[in-house]
């Protein structure tokens, strides 16, 4: 049975929630990466977050959707990652946000994927539109999803 995708702003989490959903975060891309960076980086308040947890209450997946700073018909996705790769988690959280960027009138969605996780985001309709830049050392380029494609 699939885990409820929960949806929830900042200042609805519980603090089992949060500290959960920050966990995840820590363990995949500031240890597993080996990545140090400050991921809490004030974007959080004001995102909404998407997420599951497992039966025993520990953050499955999660993401956070924010609008651009520079285009507020533009939404972004981030930090999108699953615990268990493979299973078909990350692909439905994405596109959990991708209907959520849709609900709030999002006009494009973008996000900045991690080099190798490009063909994750195409499979869901997002397009390479920027050449690779490094962000935290990491290689990333920015894909984008319009409106039509939603």
């Amino acid at each position: 049975m699939e885990s409820e995708i929960i949806t929830k702003s900042f200042n609805e989490f519980t603090v089992s929630e949060l500290y959960e959903l920050l966990r995840l975060r820590a363990e995949v891309f500031v240890v597993e990466q080996n990545c140090v960076y400050n991921d809490i980086d004030g974007v959080d308040r004001d995102s909404v977050h998407l997420f599951t947890l497992d039966e025993s209450g520990r953050c499955a997946c999660c993401a956070r959707i924010y609008r651009d700073e520079a285009d507020a018909g533009v939404m972004r996705i981030g930090r999108l990652i699953a615990r268990e790769r493979g299973k078909g988690n990350g692909m439905r959280l994405l596109r959990a946000c991708i209907d959520e960027c849709k609900r709030r009138g999002a006009k494009e969605t973008r996000l900045h994927a991690q080099q190798y996780a490009i063909g994750f985001y195409e499979k869901a309709g997002f397009s390479t539109c920027s050449e690779v830049f490094l962000e935290d050392g990491i290689p990333h380029v920015e894909m984008r999803l319009y409106r039509s494609s939603l």
